[in-house]
């Protein structure tokens, strides 16, 4: 909860022992709850878990001005339940406020400060195979972090689209979330580390890059906090929004996509080599585009010949796809995503890290051991043959991924390796988080990620790879 947020929470507690209060506490304790409520909305600003601390505090300082002969005359068992249930509101209130909370993005550890451009892209000599439309062409947002100029004074930036987008945007993404979009109309308060249109730092000639592809259905934002740690230490970042199969996508014109893949894949599980290869294209073109956003947005300051790239999910899958195939990247990172069109191809010759969660790790090990049980498979959400093709796929998998590093992280689920890790607890209570703390997760997750790049696009670092670390005993080292 915000600092103001707080303090009228416990004034609205106070005022429930306001007849046991003497007159010259009980009014100034009233007007300071509703100068509290007037600044928690004018400076922090509205949001609807705290809609019952509001009311509550407003009312009950009222009865200190006015309700007096009001309390006298209602009805005793009447009155005791009216408390009661203004006290169990206030709770829920709290409970709300606390499990949904508005946060800023973990403070990044290296020592620059940070950058963020946006860029609207579009590939000309590639047809929109997801749109009805057969005149467009394919059509990419990207979002750069990276080292700026120290910054005096300056906004942060909120992670989210503001004004004409915000609403539209969020709405996209209740809608995937199956939630009412007011649920997330708090998510505008959430802040970054990063400053818009800062000037590029000036302490070194040239930063190495790492692109970032997000998972099927989520966003460049929900990687923005890997991000930024990166351009703290020294890179650039580039996350691309993949169009069409993301929650959200907003355009410079104002118009906002959505998640509709599948309307035109029959099925994304059934065509996800078809995906793969729109994706693979995608970062191919980002990485083409860099040579010009070079010389017109970055100063020189992009190093072209060290390039890596990483993401999450299917963006894994993708990082894998495209370090295989493209002689521009020389490192790469698969964070818990399943490989597709594998086909023929041959053991990956060059430096690659699989960051996986620990239920993947456990429900691997017991598949290829033939030691998992039918109502396992069954909840895996496959049929057993689905199910059994899968672990055929994961040992053709583990052909070609000899040569890479692996390691899993104890108490992670599929969603650790994104920042919605950091959005809710209550992530944790269906599934889609792990026990792991949110914060402790997403650190974890940048510093195997900094010291991979750090040691194979810099040249330096590389140690947390080499054995387990007692900084980090949830970092577990598997046998392929």
């Amino acid at each position: 909860m915000r600092i103001l947020e707080i303090l009228l929470t416990l004034s609205a507690f106070l005022l429930f022992f306001q007849q046991k209060m003497p007159k010259k506490w009980a009014f100034p304790l009233a007007v300071a709850s509703i100068g509290l409520l007037a600044g928690q909305l004018v400076f922090e600003g509205y949001r609807w878990q705290m809609v019952f601390v509001y009311l509550i505090a407003l009312f009950l300082s009222l009865t200190v001005f006015f309700g007096k002969k009001l309390r006298m005359s209602m009805w005793k068992p009447l009155r005791y339940g009216l408390s009661f249930l203004m006290f169990a509101l206030l709770l829920l209130s709290v409970f709300l406020a606390v499990y949904l909370p508005v946060f800023h993005l973990p403070k990044p550890d290296g020592a620059y400060a940070v950058g963020t451009k946006t860029f609207h892209l579009v590939d000309q000599n590639r047809d929109e195979v997801l749109t009805k439309d057969p005149d467009d062409k394919r059509e990419l947002m990207i979002q750069v972090w990276y080292p700026a100029q120290q910054q005096n004074g300056e906004k942060l930036q909120p992670l989210f689209p503001e004004d004409r987008f915000f609403d539209q945007y969020i709405g996209n993404f209740a809608e995937q979330l199956h939630v009412p979009a007011f649920a997330l109309d708090y998510w505008r308060y959430i802040r970054t580390n990063s400053y818009e249109n800062a000037e590029i730092s000036s302490s070194e000639n040239r930063y190495p890059v790492v692109v970032i592809s997000h998972g099927f259905g989520t966003s460049r934002l929900l990687h923005a906090s890997q991000a930024e740690n990166l351009a703290s230490h020294g890179f650039i970042a580039v996350a691309i929004d993949h169009t069409y199969s993301t929650m959200a996508t907003a355009f410079p014109d104002g118009r906002v996509t959505g998640l509709t893949t599948e309307q035109y894949m029959n099925g994304v599980s059934e065509n996800s080599a078809k995906l793969g290869n729109i994706w693979t294209q995608d970062a191919e073109f980002v990485i083409d585009q860099l040579k010009n956003l070079n010389g017109r947005s970055f100063k020189g300051k992009i190093d072209l010949d060290n390039i890596g790239m990483m993401g999450h999910s299917f963006g894994g899958a993708t990082a894998f796809n495209t370090a295989y195939s493209n002689q521009n990247i020389k490192a790469g990172i698969n964070m818990d995503g399943s490989l597709y069109n594998i086909g023929d191809k041959q053991a990956i010759s060059k430096p690659f890290l699989f960051m996986e969660s620990s239920s993947f790790i456990t429900i691997r090990n017991k598949a290829l051991s033939g030691n998992i049980s039918e109502e396992e498979i069954k909840n895996s959400g496959l049929t057993k043959e689905a199910f059994h093709n899968m672990i055929e796929e994961r040992k053709k998998e583990y052909s070609i991924i000899d040569n890479a590093s692996m390691v899993y992280i104890k108490g992670t689920e599929h969603y650790n390796f994104t920042d919605f890790q950091l959005f809710s607890k209550v992530l944790k209570w269906i599934g889609m988080t792990g026990e792991i703390d949110g914060g402790r997760g997403a650190d974890i997750v940048n510093q195997y990620v900094l010291d991979f790049f750090n040691k194979h696009l810099k040249g330096v670092g590389g140690d947390l790879l080499k054995k387990p670390n007692p900084s980090y005993p949830e970092v577990k080292f598997p046998k392929k």
